[in-house]
């Protein structure tokens, strides 16, 4: 497939989304909508047997959400993924860790987004104060036991496919010989 034409249609200090025109092998011409967002952490802070999750309000589908803390760098900047998963763990919760360690990568929405996710495992936790964005001043942090939060899971209390994702990650990471 080839991109014959892209346009920026809208950008904020998130996102952008622009409009490709490609044509395909076959000749035909066609567009893609995509969203382009910069590279993303997800960190899965793990003490014993509990997990940590943020809560806050997910504007676009009107509920709060639990979830493992994530985010991406401000005003679209590209950073290392360690860096930035130790960032973002500090900001949303005021833990650091003495061990980070990538479980693995995740494609966020690959059908409509060219953002690339990088889980990370967080252990050996020292809490600290959280210093968060504006924008997630009414964020609660609570830990679960993994018991806990795999019955949350089934009854769709935690629905965030990027943490859903993740566990899957820490899942094949704790069954490694």
């Amino acid at each position: 497939m080839q991109t014959i034409r892209s346009r920026t249609v809208y950008a904020n200090p998130w996102m952008t989304v622009r409009e490709d025109g490609i044509r395909r092998p076959d000749g035909t011409e066609g567009i893609f909508g995509v969203i382009d967002k910069p590279t993303a952490a997800i960190i899965i802070p793990r003490r014993d047997d509990q997990l940590l999750l943020v809560e806050q309000l997910r504007y676009p589908v009107g509920a709060r959400r639990w979830e493992f803390p994530m985010g991406t760098a401000p005003d679209r900047a590209e950073v290392d993924p360690a860096v930035l998963a130790a960032r973002e763990l500090r900001e949303e919760t005021g833990l650091s860790a003495g061990r980070i360690e990538l479980l693995g990568d995740l494609d966020v929405a690959p059908g409509m987004s060219s953002q690339r996710e990088h889980v990370f495992l967080a252990t050996e936790l020292t809490q600290g104060w959280p210093v968060r964005e504006h924008t997630e001043q009414d964020m609660q942090t609570r830990w679960f036991s993994i018991a806990e939060f795999e019955a949350m899971v089934r009854r769709s209390e935690i629905v965030d496919a990027q943490s859903l994702a993740a566990y899957l990650l820490l899942l094949l990471h704790d069954r490694r010989p």
